[in-house]
């Protein structure tokens, strides 16, 4: 779990909810160009290598709920901010929308749309997640360089930005198996309702449409219209990648969407 330094207690503390693939350290460029702005703290989720978070085959998606309660029960903050990255939205926006008197402030970015059905690829996938991951890993240059290549002004800076994340991936790798199985328990759910139970600030982000081809930017955009209030911003030049391509852009975004906050 990555926190910032122990001290007194903040007035704000932002707290990350991973993607699909479950790690934090994945999210380390976003995290530092936060902490520079507002503490902030990540971490793995639920079954995950260095979770400390054993899986209840009983609980299915309520594990990342349970996970939760514990992560924040050890922030000292007057007031919490919980941001869902993808895959992490639908947990964020079920845990604010069932924890009411636990979060002052919900971030949703890039998330898949709160009603959404796997197409037959994607079936596919979660249906044989270790004899679909060499087709997954042949084909994701052609949906991430475009986004990639508009976020960077050079070459130079493009490779360096490829080299330091493919490390990150490597060091901390994801289960496809677990990426699966959450993917099977968040479709028992429906997430319609909690959006118009939410009651606190707001802010849902996305990528440009043209540039996010893993998560379609009108379907993250429907949080939008279901959850009362809520306000959008686009991080340009870029697509699904955008917290972590233009983490600075990213991190000022949310940063004043918190101090905004009365």
């Amino acid at each position: 779990m990555s926190t910032p330094a122990p001290g007194t207690v903040a007035p704000w503390h932002l707290v990350m909810v991973p993607g699909i693939q479950g790690r934090w350290e994945w999210l380390r460029p976003t995290i530092a160009h936060l902490n520079g702005r507002i503490p902030t703290s990540c971490y793995s989720l639920c079954g995950d290598f260095g979770s400390g978070c054993r899986l209840d085959p009983a609980a299915g998606f309520d594990n990342y709920l349970r996970q939760l309660d514990a992560v924040l029960d050890r922030i000292r903050a007057k007031r919490i901010a919980l941001c869902g990255v993808s895959y992490g939205g639908v947990i964020a926006l079920r845990y604010a929308a069932t924890r009411q008197d636990r979060v002052s402030a919900l971030v949703i970015s890039s998330s898949p749309s709160p009603a959404w059905k796997p197409n037959a690829r994607q079936g596919a996938y979660i249906a044989s997640p270790w004899i679909s991951t060499p087709l997954f890993l042949a084909t994701a240059p052609a949906r991430l360089l475009p986004e990639i290549y508009a976020a960077f002004p050079d070459w130079p800076s493009r490779l360096s930005f490829c080299a330091m994340h493919m490390a990150r991936v490597l060091a901390a790798p994801a289960l496809p198996p677990l990426m699966a199985a959450r993917i099977r328990e968040e479709q028992l759910i429906d997430f319609v309702p909690d959006c118009t139970r939410i009651c606190i600030p707001t802010l849902v982000t996305s990528g440009e449409p043209e540039l996010d081809a893993v998560v379609p930017v009108e379907a993250t955009r429907q949080y939008v219209s279901l959850i009362p209030g809520a306000k959008y911003a686009i991080i340009e030049r870029t697509g699904h990648l955008g917290l972590l391509t233009r983490p600075d852009r990213y991190a000022g975004i949310v940063s004043d969407f918190i101090g905004s906050i009365p």
